[in-house]
């Protein structure tokens, strides 16, 4: 089986594969400071070690990598494959350096292509917003990124002296009358505005507007209803693109 791993700046997510079937995923806080054997303990309380064929690693932190490494090695010398340079994806990447580019935005793009088809606009709602664009010719083209929702709430609230910390969660109207509702209404339709708005710029960019929007992310789920140009969400998208980049190279 293939545990892929999505490791962000906040949540780590986890799936379990048995060829193409995702079954068990978990999602666990980020932590930079755990070491391999910390690593082995922790997984070892999710799954069975020996069931696992493979890792296929995903990483905005490039200085936990050395670790994975280790646990790998720990558990018997597990085939690791990090997604980065010189790793095949299946998509052209029309990056000014594709080095740049999070290793997640590509499996996101790999994903939705293979998926859902080309064009296709993919909004991840993680640590930062990432709007990240398959052209029509079903290449990577590039995207946008955005403060995430929660760093955005959480530097308002320490901006603010009369605000407190919310919920997040839809209100029952757009025009809050409370201070609490009114907060919750910015968050969700501040957002849901945000995502139409960009949308519809890089459709037009494209000469596309029928590209279709895939939502991920923690937080898809209380965007997306109230976006006017969001299809669907898919929660598993990311893991999915690692699945499928570790069937390109293996």
């Amino acid at each position: 089986m293939l545990l892929a791993v999505d490791v962000g700046n906040t949540q780590t997510v986890l799936g379990l594969y048995a060829a193409e079937q995702l079954i068990e995923h978990w999602r666990l806080a980020s932590d930079r400071t755990r070491t391999g054997d910390e690593l082995a303990v922790l997984l070892g309380g999710l799954l069975d070690p020996d069931g696992v064929d493979g890792i296929c690693l995903s990483t905005t932190v490039p200085s936990i990598v050395r670790e994975w490494e280790r646990l790998a090695d720990r558990w018997g010398h597990t085939p690791l494959l990090v997604v980065g340079p010189g790793v095949k994806t299946g998509i052209p990447i029309r990056y000014d350096d594709p080095r740049e580019v999070g290793p997640d935005r590509i499996v996101n793009a790999v994903a939705a292509k293979v998926r859902y088809g080309a064009p296709a606009i993919v909004v991840d709602f993680g640590t930062s917003t990432n709007f990240d664009v398959v052209s029509p010719a079903g290449e990577y083209v590039g995207g946008v990124l955005s403060p995430g929702i929660e760093i955005s709430m959480e530097a308002l609230f320490a901006r603010a002296a009369r605000l407190v910390d919310v919920d997040f969660v839809a209100p029952a109207s757009v025009i809050g009358k409370t201070t609490v509702a009114g907060l919750q209404s910015g968050l969700v339709y501040g957002f849901a505005g945000q995502v139409d708005g960009i949308v519809a710029r890089i459709r037009g960019e494209l000469e596309a507007p029928d590209a279709r929007v895939i939502a991920t992310g923690g937080l898809a789920e209380l965007i997306a209803p109230h976006s006017a140009s969001i299809e669907l969400v898919d929660p598993f998208l990311t893991l999915d693109g690692l699945r499928l980049v570790w069937e390109l190279n293996h």
